[in-house]
């Protein structure tokens, strides 16, 4: 596989270690005989140690054999995450730091998570592009709100802080971004 097939996903083999990628970043050569580099971020799925590197497109990198299967969210603890697959009902536990972006969006009762499965052991977990989160707490909603796009931070039921308009108020459920973090409607 060349490093341009590289997609949010994606497991390889790099160094010995098995990088999920979170994020590509396409660079444009500034001269003509550049060649575009894509730029790579992800982690080390045993450690969950970050992974940041630009390769050209035409490196060729080894992919990680990986299935994805439906998982919900059954309890967090002292260990971590406990998933469940919805068909064959088995476990598995993910400690908090090998989760890190994805730790603000888990909530119970939550829908869509994909889990990354390879040889048996749970790589990580994708979530939904979009979820439904309920407001906390934010400044009290003003009915005179302007058209205008000014916003206010406002703590959602899972402790994510997101910036949403300022005529919401608390328990008003909303959409999230799960790869910006950024408001994107009511729900």
């Amino acid at each position: 596989m060349k490093a341009n097939e590289l997609k949010k996903g994606t497991v390889f083999l790099y160094d010995g270690k098995n990088i999920m990628v979170k994020r590509v970043q396409v660079q444009a050569p500034s001269s003509r005989s550049g060649s575009t580099l894509y730029k790579l971020r992800g982690q080390d799925v045993a450690s969950g140690q970050k992974f940041e590197r630009s390769f050209k497109g035409d490196e060729v990198v080894e992919p990680v054999e990986i299935s994805r299967c439906a998982v919900q969210l059954l309890y967090r603890d002292a260990d971590g995450c406990t998933f469940m697959n919805d068909e064959s009902y088995e476990q598995y536990t993910l400690p908090e730091d090998a989760l890190g972006d994805e730790l603000p969006f888990l909530s119970d009762g939550l829908e869509g998570i994909s889990a990354l499965i390879s040889e048996g052991h749970l790589l990580g977990i994708e979530l939904p592009a979009t979820i439904v989160l309920e407001i906390e707490e934010c400044a009290p909603g003003m009915r005179a709100a302007s058209s205008s796009a000014r916003t206010k931070p406002a703590t959602l039921n899972t402790g994510l802080i997101v910036q949403v308009p300022e005529y919401l108020t608390p328990g008003e459920k909303i959409k999230v971004n799960t790869e910006t973090r950024e408001f994107i409607s009511r729900a």
